[in-house]
């Protein structure tokens, strides 16, 4: 049957014009008498339907490194408790349910037409009470989530464009030393196309570099820092993770109460047209932009603030290879696309490293160089996030 959830605290406020107010159902999970199922799927050998929800294939690693993260939290906490506020079909979901063993999930979708899909694919689950579907506004959820006092240890916003509205709302229901999956899938303005739009949305004025793919995680990671900041919380990135599909943003972050040092890897970040070298100034070197190639400063492109810091815990990533291989996903031949990918984010953890990469056809037509000696690539070379 479907259950009528009570009015939520919310719903004596006049409702917002600009969103559809959707009907308070949800299903949970001693829910029954559901349609019956359509467009069937697999993922990690999970089967769910997809019906006329949005769901990509290509997702599927970013979902990967989601459950490996839930994993590795609830090894170390006595609970794991997870908002999924934009769900789509449920396969995340279900797949923290599954496979991270979460004791509840509560998965969000504002379409309400998605409800019987999301319900269906997680009445796999028959445990009672370890799930419940909303149709609500995400910032809607997450706000009564804060109001209720309802916290969780995994916020997961799997967001399109550059919505950035959601990051105070979904700190705010999130337990001290939780983990927060944030995303972006804004192309424009990660490749400095749109800097009013970054701007306004990340708080960072985002001009054309050749490494957009780097700039985008470092945009939405500062924006991240600056709502933390707001709130008296820090938040620290586990691993970033670029997908070319979208293209996608993804970055786990974890928050903590305590401001960011001074600002500390809140910087500004400048590219050299000439020279192709990259540097970052803080607030108070603003004054004193140039590049060793040429004093007077003209060659520089700079963007900024952007978040300067490292952009994966290497130790967090070797514990997340090792999950991977207890889960059955990496070793024996197996998930080796997996483990190329965690193994870079590995290499490009070196503080050692600088932003952005080198094209090196590029710099031997900048300097001319008739014969170049290419010598063996070292293991910190940032493959991932390179063009």
């Amino acid at each position: 049957m479907i259950i009528l959830s009570r009015p939520p605290p919310l719903s004596s406020l006049p409702p917002n014009p600009r969103i559809a107010s959707p009907a308070p159902h949800r299903f949970s999970s001693s829910s029954s008498n559901l349609l019956p199922p359509q467009c069937q799927t697999t993922e990690r050998g999970h089967e769910f339907e997809t019906g006329g929800t949005f769901y990509r294939r290509e997702s599927a690693v970013g979902r990967d490194l989601g459950v490996l993260a839930a994993s590795l939290h609830k090894r170390s906490s006595p609970q794991l408790r997870v908002l999924d506020a934009m769900c789509g079909c449920g396969i995340r979901s279900l797949r923290y349910l599954l496979e991270a063993d979460a004791e509840f999930v509560l998965a969000n979708d504002a379409n309400d037409d998605y409800r019987s899909v999301i319900a269906r694919n997680l009445s796999r689950v028959s445990d009672e009470g370890r799930w419940l579907v909303s149709s609500n506004e995400a910032n809607r959820i997450m706000t009564e989530c804060y109001l209720k006092r309802d916290f969780y240890d995994l916020v997961d916003v799997d967001s399109f464009g550059s919505e950035s509205s959601y990051l105070r709302s979904a700190m705010n229901c999130l337990k001290l030393g939780g983990l927060l999956y944030v995303t972006s899938t804004d192309g424009y303005s990660s490749g400095g196309h749109r800097p009013h739009h970054s701007l306004a949305a990340y708080g960072a004025y985002v001009r054309p570099m050749p490494y957009s793919n780097e700039v985008g995680l470092r945009m939405l990671i500062g924006g991240a820092v600056r709502e933390a900041s707001v709130l008296g919380y820090r938040v620290t990135p586990l691993f970033s993770y670029y997908s070319y599909h979208g293209p996608v943003f993804r970055v786990m972050l974890r928050l903590n109460r305590g401001k960011l040092l001074t600002n500390r890897h809140y910087e500004f970040i400048s590219y050299c047209t000439k020279c192709g070298h990259s540097q970052s100034y803080s607030w108070d070197e603003l004054s004193k932009l140039s590049c060793t190639c040429n004093k007077e400063g003209g060659s520089l492109v700079v963007s900024g603030p952007l978040w300067t810091g490292p952009l994966h815990s290497a130790s967090y990533l070797t514990e997340m290879s090792n999950m991977a291989e207890q889960l059955g996903w990496m070793g024996n031949g197996t998930g080796t696309d997996l483990q190329k990918l965690l193994q870079l984010m590995v290499d490009e953890s070196d503080p050692k490293l600088p932003f952005g990469y080198i094209k090196l056809d590029e710099e031997i037509t900048t300097y001319s160089l008739e014969y170049l000696r290419l010598p063996a690539v070292p293991k910190s070379t940032p493959l991932h996030l390179g063009p």
